[in-house]
C-alpha cells in the first residue's frame, strides 16, 4: 500500500510516500481503508511520533490517528462492525497512522460516521471533538448553568468546545485573535476576547466553573485565580505537562478513543446543532502541506487517501 512516512533526517522532519506492506488485523483488531486523514500541525515533533512505547526510536513513522473510512477487514473476534461499513475514529498515537491506504485500529476507537459528513468532514472529527468531549464533561463535570472559560475559543478543539459548552446550557467566554473572535461568537460563546489585544483578565470577571486551556504558554496559569474553588481546570497543551506548577500539571489529559462519545458526537452533527469545519482538504501527495503550517482558516487541514491509488 501507499503511505507517507516520516523521514529519519536530522532536520525538519518530513514525510516521504513509500510502498509497504499492507497490514493485517490482529484479533480485536479493525482493518480500515482509509478515505481521509486528519492532521494537526505539530504532530510531527511529538514524543510518540520519533518514539515507541518502550522509549526506544521510532523509524518512518506513519502519522495522522483520526480518520474517516470504510471497515477493510475484522480480526477474530469483532463483531460489532461489517466489511464496507462506513467509519471514523482514531488509533494508538504509537501505531502506524492514517497517512495511508490503510491502518489498523480497534472496534472501541471508531464509530459509525456521521451520515451528514462527506469523509473530509468527518476526518476533522473524532479527536478534537472527543478531546472538548472529555476535557468538558469527564474532567470537568460541566452541568447547565455552569460559566466557562475557553481559551483559543476559534481552534480545532475549541471549536467543539465552545458548541458542546453553548449546546448543554453553559455560559461560555471564550478568547480567541484578530478576526477570529467573530467566528467564536458564531459558536456560541457571549463573551469574546481578543487575547493578542486585551489580557483577558482584565476584562473578565470570575469565578468560572471550568477553566479549558488550548493555548498552552501561562494562559491556564493566568487563569487559575479566576476558577470557582473546587471547580476544574483543564489544559490540552503540551507546554503544560512537565509544568513546575502542580495545579497546571495535573489540569493537563491527553484524549482516549471512546466509541460511545464518538457516537453522540455523530448525532449532534447529524441533527445540525453541531458543526465541523475543514480548512483545506489536500491531495495524498501534499500531504507535507498539511504540517507547514502556512494554511489559514478555521477547522482542520485534512487529507483526501482514496485518489491516492
Amino acid at each position: 500500500m501507499k503511505a507517507m512516512c516520516l523521514t529519519d533526517s536530522s532536520e525538519s522532519p518530513k514525510l516521504v510516500e513509500a510502498n509497504i506492506p499492507q497490514p493485517q488485523p490482529a484479533p480485536g483488531e479493525v482493518l480500515i481503508r482509509v478515505s481521509a486523514a486528519g492532521t494537526i500541525r505539530t504532530e510531527l515533533d511529538w514524543y510518540p511520533t520519533s518514539h515507541d512505547k518502550s522509549g526506544g526510536p521510532r523509524h518512518n513513522a506513519i502519522p495522522s490517528h483520526e480518520f474517516a473510512g470504510t471497515i477493510a477487514a475484522l480480526g477474530e473476534g469483532v463483531t460489532d462492525f461489517t466489511l464496507g461499513q462506513h467509519v471514523y475514529g482514531m488509533n494508538d498515537w504509537f501505531a502506524d497512522g492514517a497517512l495511508a491506504e490503510y491502518c489498523i485500529t480497534t472496534p472501541s476507537a471508531i464509530a459509525p460516521a456521521p451520515l451528514t459528513l462527506n469523509s473530509a468532514e468527518a476526518a476533522t472529527v473524532p479527536i478534537s471533538a472527543l478531546t472538548a468531549w472529555q476535557g468538558l464533561f469527564d474532567r470537568g463535570h460541566l452541568h447547565p448553568g455552569d460559566r466557562i472559560l475557553v481559551h483559543g475559543g476559534a481552534g480545532s478543539v475549541g471549536l467543539f468546545a465552545v458548541q458542546l459548552a453553548h449546546l448543554h446550557g453553559a455560559r461560555v467566554v471564550a478568547t480567541a485573535s484578530g478576526q477570529d473572535t467573530v467566528f467564536a461568537n458564531q459558536l456560541g460563546a457571549n463573551q469574546i476576547i481578543d487575547y493578542h489585544s486585551t489580557n483577558f483578565e482584565d476584562v473578565v470577571q470570575g469565578p468560572f466553573d471550568i477553566i479549558f486551556d488550548t493555548v498552552g504558554g501561562d494562559m491556564l496559569l493566568r487563569s487559575l485565580p479566576l476558577l470557582k474553588p473546587g471547580r476544574f481546570a483543564v489544559t490540552v497543551s503540551s507546554t503544560n505537562e512537565n509544568s513546575p506548577d502542580e495545579r497546571v500539571k495535573n489540569a493537563f489529559f491527553i484524549v482516549e478513543p471512546n466509541q460511545r462519545q464518538l457516537m453522540e458526537v455523530a448525532h449532534w452533527l447529524d441533527t445540525g446543532r453541531l458543526h465541523t469545519w475543514v480548512k483545506a482538504a489536500l491531495p495524498f501527495a501534499q500531504a507535507n502541506e498539511a504540517y507547514a503550517g502556512t494554511i489559514s482558516g478555521h477547522g482542520k487541514t485534512v487529507v483526501c487517501i482514496e485518489a491516492a491509488a
